[in-house]
């Protein structure tokens, strides 16, 4: 083979499979993002959090940098409030050594008595209260490290293993928090 055949044959090897990659791309753009493998639905677009945005409760000191956190949004503590702060310390116990990755927090509209440890109890503004208003009522949502709302997920249909395993990808891929 001549010098000039060698050459093509070595700039066809790495730039043909980039211009068939971009081609098939552009062309079939749903290949890659038509379905994802996470259990929980994604907060788009993703509503971030203020300071100001959290107001907790005197006795409680918290914030919403440097850890991710489960929330359950509800304008009163029942029942199912209790079950699902039960059922974010048991995703959280079952984290095992990223367990200190992850808070519980409790942001709630209303009046409430609960004194659960480990829980930190706010009330949120009235900016996020309006954001907050297009999910359904008494949902448990994911917040990143750095304040952002990003996912959620229905208390009624909460199954523990689905948010364990979103929790453990996210872990596995994240470096922050």
């Amino acid at each position: 083979m001549d010098s000039k055949k060698e050459l093509w044959v070595l700039l066809a090897s790495f730039v043909l499979p980039i211009a068939l990659g971009t081609a098939f791309f552009y062309w079939n753009p749903t290949a890659f993002t038509g379905s994802t493998v996470n259990y929980g639905v994604f907060v788009n677009p993703i509503i971030t959090t203020e300071e100001q945005d959290v107001r907790f409760f005197n006795n409680t000191q918290g914030s919403l940098q440097g850890l991710w956190t489960l929330t359950y949004v509800t304008n009163t503590c029942d029942g199912a409030c209790k079950k699902t702060l039960k059922d974010m310390k048991t995703i959280r116990i079952l984290m095992n050594e990223n367990m200190r990755r992850i808070q519980r927090m409790l942001l709630i509209n209303g009046p409430t008595d609960i004194q659960e440890a480990g829980v930190l109890v706010a009330h949120p503004s009235a900016k996020l209260s309006q954001q907050l208003t297009q999910f359904p009522n008494n949902t448990l949502f994911l917040i990143d490290p750095l304040g952002n709302v990003m996912m959620h997920y229905n208390p009624q249909t909460l199954i523990i293993k689905r948010v364990l395993k979103d929790l453990k990808r996210l872990f596995k891929y994240s470096r922050i928090g």
